[in-house]
């Protein structure tokens, strides 16, 4: 029971450290950047903190109109409710492995992150614009209603920059720039949820053979009984009847 009890508040933990992290760089960087604005916190071009918002998914794509983003909120509402149920059938389930639940915990975390810009932003927050950061709780009100508030992002690595080369099929000759996208610590914790899944599965899902090899005795036979071998007992029935 005591394992049981720790392990559902290491999963607690885990999500409320995630949200407490996205939530309070996505509240600086609402208050402090004008849209467009950026610094280097860590002295290189490799990595900036610059301020863009979105209406739509991860890493900077979207639907449009107000109905595709009143429809992907409800979408993520709903998907966050349906994987936290599930999480929590699997922490009931002792076969299941631990790391696995901590990988959804991570990705329901960094889903949740999201869905608190989008529903209540529009509320809390002016406008952002290009010459002033936005207002917490402004007189007028918020920018938009509930369900139709942008989702901050702010972690940005423009790291190459630059001409492909002409050999290159369709793109050659063009300028890219890796990575482009601009996303937050919430896109962070999806992708890092979603990435040690792949590379874990092997010890996640192992089969039924690699599970039989690492079973302890007790467990195959737990009534730790000893089963004679049909040679054995005929030899003691014989010894029975002689005697």
């Amino acid at each position: 029971m005591l394992a049981k009890i720790n392990k559902n508040w290491l999963i607690v933990a885990i999500i409320l450290l995630i949200l407490f992290l996205d939530q309070s760089l996505k509240i600086w960087v609402k208050m402090h950047f004008a849209l467009g604005e950026e610094i280097n916190p860590l002295g290189t071009d490799k990595f900036r903190l610059h301020f863009v918002e979105n209406e739509g998914m991860a890493y900077g794509m979207k639907i449009g109109g107000n109905f595709g983003k009143l429809l992907l909120s409800l979408f993520r509402v709903v998907a966050c409710v349906f994987l936290g149920l599930w999480m929590r059938s699997l922490l009931r389930d002792p076969k299941v492995h631990f790391g696995f639940v901590c990988c959804l915990a991570l990705i329901w975390a960094g889903a949740f992150g999201n869905i608190i810009d989008s529903a209540v932003y529009g509320l809390l927050f002016s406008e952002s614009g290009f010459h002033a950061p936005a207002i917490f709780m402004p007189q007028g009100g918020g920018y938009a209603g509930f369900l139709h508030g942008k989702v901050v992002d702010m972690l940005y690595f423009p790291i190459w920059q630059g001409i492909l080369p002409d050999w290159i099929p369709i793109w050659g000759g063009s300028y890219t720039e890796y990575f482009r996208p601009v996303c937050n610590l919430a896109d962070f914790s999806i992708s890092g949820g979603v990435f040690m899944i792949i590379i874990g599965q092997l010890w996640f899902f192992p089969t039924e053979t690699e599970v039989a090899e690492v079973a302890p005795t007790a467990e195959r036979n737990p009534y730790n009984t000893i089963t004679a071998s049909p040679e054995t007992t005929d030899a003691n029935d014989e010894s029975v009847n002689q005697n």
